[in-house]
């Protein structure tokens, strides 16, 4: 197992009917900024139910973040900060509002352009160019990146999507109530599912480094997702449902899994140029390269593919190679079995899409992707093309 740190000070207040404990959260003496997405906050009286929760203070509101923000969008909302004196964010929403806040926070109290702390972000903005960001929670809506529990973000700029992390942004509660969930479109919940499936393998399908208790969180999430993925799709009130994905989707992306182990992440990246490139959704882009990388990079992944399939999906005959094999295409078939497509043709992408994301990684640097820096273009030209 590798050496690692691990740290994260995120107050989790999980479970129903919990907004009124947002007066003991919030400093009694806050200026308050709600930040939400694209108004269902609203309509549903979320907004107004918080609100009410905050008591006596002061609130400001910035509604429009749209998914995968834009560094546009942060911009505005730091301009309404610096004009309104705000002190205290709220993000209100899914993994989209709650990565804008991150850099929203940043850029309020940074004394530049916000487009400077966002290019300082990977692989973290120095301490020193943001020592004082301000601080924020979440009341979280949609299961699926963990952003609630984490130090990271991703924004979109031009046709890139851009990593930022900070270790001063891990948000300082999240409030997680299955209920607040209930609503989301089915497509949402789809895409959840499949972005904690995905966060998951990220940190699992790598190489061995005897990490077992990584590996046992590892694959408990994953089993627990092919357990309820269906269902939390098809039956969205079923709270016990609906309160193990919340869970399990915080618990792929807060930094536990992830420690003294490798990580990939060539699916994400891969991933976030064709959302940047065709405006996928980010899980439908996920179940796109998720199953062409793991049969690409088959061989150095063999060892943890063939654990894969038989700790998660219980095949034990065969060999390494037939096994791993088995585990790919029952990955493939969990994501078709929610409805998401795992081909590009399915979404009118053919050849001229393979030619167009490998030019945009290779523009934006992400020539050396996976594990162990050897998902060049080349192999993500092969990726890709497995993927048509």
């Amino acid at each position: 197992m590798f050496n690692f740190d691990f740290y994260n000070p995120t107050h989790i207040v999980f479970g129903k009917d919990r907004l009124s404990e947002l007066d003991t959260l919030v400093p009694k003496d806050a200026k308050v900024l709600i930040t939400y997405g694209g108004g269902s906050a609203v309509r549903s009286g979320l907004i107004d139910r918080i609100v009410a929760a905050l008591g006596n203070r002061k609130v400001e509101q910035f509604g429009g973040i749209e998914p995968n923000p834009s560094l546009e969008t942060c911009e505005r909302a730091v301009a309404f900060i610096k004009e309104h004196g705000v002190d205290f964010v709220l993000a209100v929403g899914g993994g989209s509002v709650v990565d804008a806040t991150k850099l929203i926070v940043m850029g309020a109290t940074y004394d530049g352009p916000v487009i400077e702390v966002m290019k300082a972000g990977v692989p973290e903005v120095p301490v020193e160019m943001v020592p004082n960001p301000l601080p924020f929670g979440t009341v979280m809506t949609l299961p699926a990146t963990g952003s609630e529990m984490n130090n990271g973000a991703v924004i979109t700029y031009g046709n890139g999507k851009f990593p930022v992390f900070s270790s001063l942004v891990f948000p300082k509660f999240s409030m997680l109530d299955p209920t607040l969930t209930f609503t989301l479109p089915e497509k949402q919940v789809k895409n959840g599912v499949i972005d904690t499936f995905v966060h998951t393998t990220e940190q699992y399908l790598t190489y061995p480094v005897d990490g077992r208790i990584q590996d046992r969180f590892s694959e408990g999430i994953l089993k627990t997702m092919i357990e309820i993925g269906k269902e939390t799709v098809e039956n969205p009130e079923n709270y016990d449902i609906r309160a193990n994905h919340v869970w399990a989707s915080t618990l792929a992306l807060n930094g536990l899994i992830g420690t003294g182990v490798p990580q990939d992440w060539a699916t994400h990246l891969i991933g976030h140029e064709l959302t940047a490139a065709y405006h996928l959704d980010h899980g439908i882009t996920l179940a796109i390269v998720l199953p062409a990388l793991l049969e690409v990079k088959k061989s150095d992944k063999l060892d943890k593919l063939a654990q894969y399939a038989t700790r998660v999906w219980h095949i034990t005959e065969g060999t390494k190679e037939e096994k791993a094999d088995k585990a790919i295409a029952k990955t493939r078939e969990f994501f078709e079995s929610l409805g998401v497509s795992t081909h590009l043709k399915d979404y009118g992408l053919g050849v001229e899409a393979v030619d167009k994301i490998v030019k945009q990684l290779e523009d934006h640097g992400m020539t050396r992707l996976g594990e162990k820096g050897d998902v060049t273009p080349e192999v993500a030209r092969e990726i890709l093309t497995r993927a048509l």
